[in-house]
């Protein structure tokens, strides 16, 4: 499928606008260019474009807010250039596969002063003497490279940063709805208390109602038993 129609299709009849992840991987890109991508994609922070046969980068569009570019398995060798005008926000960016040989075809990425991640696996330019330190010299505003920072420290995983920070949030509310279950407990004690209290309290009061009325039961049997003894008299 070529990529204008993928990204058609991936519009699920939304407007380009409401589009904040775009992923168009496997399609063709006929002649080597970027195609189907406008500038109306204004909200666009997500864009994945692996292995589609790019050769050139010279048609992308303006993406003011795009923030991940994924670029694998192309056959991009240069015009990096492009990147800094149209995606000057971008925070990490995918190189892996790619026919990039030259430090110099790097240049470009200078003027990405967000750039915190750059991934070149399975690039040529990885074999050369000192690659890691060069990249590093060359583009200063990076923290990982190829998945590791200058003191080969790994990036962090960030779906394993979101496992962390949610087992904390969560640890929070336990905590405090421990404690709140322990008050609402002592409160239903002490209201339980009370319930038993009127409990006793009601079935003394029963208890006194049922004596009272045996005895007026014992009474009135005591009265018919004299008005008894009166009719014999008579």
């Amino acid at each position: 499928m070529d990529m204008k129609k993928r990204i058609t299709l991936e519009l699920r009849n939304r407007s380009p606008a409401e589009i904040v992840e775009l992923v168009v991987d496997n399609s063709r890109s006929a002649d080597g260019e970027v195609e189907g991508l406008t500038d109306q994609f204004t909200e666009l922070e997500f864009l994945s474009m692996v292995n589609v046969g790019l050769s050139s980068l010279a048609k992308l569009p303006s993406l003011p807010k795009l923030r991940k570019l994924e670029l694998s398995d192309n056959n991009l060798s240069g015009s990096l250039d492009t990147l800094s005008g149209k995606c000057p926000n971008l925070t990490y960016l995918n190189l892996s596969g790619n026919k990039i040989k030259e430090l110099s075809s790097l240049e470009a990425l200078q003027n990405l002063k967000s750039l915190q991640s750059l991934d070149l696996f399975n690039c040529e330019i990885t074999s050369l003497e000192d690659y890691r330190e060069s990249v590093f010299e060359l583009l200063p505003q990076l923290t990982y490279l190829d998945g590791f920072d200058q003191e080969d420290n790994e990036a962090p995983d960030s779906e394993a940063d979101d496992e962390d920070e949610d087992g904390e949030d969560g640890a929070g509310p336990t905590g405090d709805y421990d404690e709140e279950d322990d008050e609402e407990e002592d409160e239903d004690g002490s209201e339980g208390g009370e319930d038993e209290d009127d409990d006793e309290e009601d079935y003394a009061q029963e208890e006194e109602e049922a004596g009272s009325q045996g005895q007026k039961r014992k009474r009135d049997v005591d009265d018919e038993g004299e008005e008894d003894d009166d009719d014999e008299d008579d």
